[in-house]
């Protein structure tokens, strides 16, 4: 099977007052900053990144954007939902931005998504009418909602309960075995449990990959 994600040497290093670095030449590190990488926000000091075979150091900003919109899909630990508008909405929104392709009936797709879920009933609820849970569920449907290769999940149950946590992480194995790939930041050991492959992380370098 083709990888989804490929990363060569990669470093970022920030110009402050003295340099910062952030990631130190390895084939992943540095939690957010690796992230960001990831999610096409930021471009590495050195090194190469290859999403779906695309070298993305490669692309203009406008087929970053592309690529943003129709391969990656976000998921983060406040859940970034837009206030006073239903799931249903919420979970639409990344299809008014797309460029390259067009969804014929966005609120169809969007329902199909909060279905995949679990959260088909909840659809016309607005974001203050949900819970935590229920929440993160839109925001990963949401994420979902262009097919994406791939998603990016910044400790998304930071905000939630244990019971929840478990469920959400169900969610997301059922995700990964119908064939997306994530990648998952969290400083929960309970919660790397779930996960295949475990990339432990400090001071821009890996400690463990297991």
């Amino acid at each position: 099977m083709d990888k989804v994600i490929q990363t060569f040497d990669l470093t970022k290093t920030y110009e402050l007052a003295q340099p910062v670095h952030a990631l130190r030449g390895v084939k992943g590190s540095g939690k957010s900053t690796f992230m960001n990488i990831l999610g096409c926000l930021d471009q590495p000091t050195s090194g190469a990144y290859r999403l779906d075979g695309v070298a993305v150091s490669k692309l203009s900003r406008n087929e970053l954007a592309d690529i943003r919109n129709e391969k990656i899909g976000f998921v983060f630990q406040g859940f970034n939902l837009l206030p006073r508008t239903t799931a249903l909405e919420n979970v639409e929104l990344p299809l008014v931005y797309q460029r390259r392709k067009s969804t014929v009936k966005p609120k169809i797709k969007a329902a199909e998504c909060l279905d995949r879920v679990g959260l088909a009933d909840r659809s016309h609820h607005q974001t203050q009418q949900l819970s935590g849970g229920q929440q993160q569920r839109v925001a990963i449907a949401r994420a979902l909602v262009n097919d994406p290769s791939l998603i990016l999940a910044d400790e998304p149950t930071g905000n939630l309960d244990s019971g929840t946590s478990r469920d959400l992480m169900g969610l997301f194995l059922d995700l990964n075995d119908q064939g997306i790939t994530i990648v998952l930041v969290t400083h929960e050991l309970e919660i790397a449990r779930y996960t295949n492959r475990r990339v432990q992380m400090s001071d821009g370098l890996i400690i463990r990959d297991s």
